[in-house]
């Protein structure tokens, strides 16, 4: 972690890398109280931002982003 709890620009790069658009994932945990996704839920990598959220089009029909270090996905 770099400034105020953000990945440093090698770890976003990283992440980038890791996770091009399109690349399917599936929920292992989301630190979220209100999200509806629950975990094995599986969808598509849109992109990666700039502090290292995967923003994921999720198969149920929701588009929230998966947080670094705090949510946790693995590539399928």
């Amino acid at each position: 972690m770099s400034v105020r709890g953000f990945p440093s620009k090698e770890t976003v790069l990283r992440l980038k890398e890791q996770y091009p658009p399109g690349t399917r994932v599936e929920l292992i945990r989301m630190d979220d109280p209100y999200a509806a996704l629950k975990p094995g839920d599986q969808g598509t990598v849109s992109f990666v931002d700039d502090i290292g959220t995967i923003f994921v089009d999720w198969d149920c029909g929701s588009t929230l982003g998966a947080a670094y270090g705090a949510d946790m996905i693995r590539k399928l």
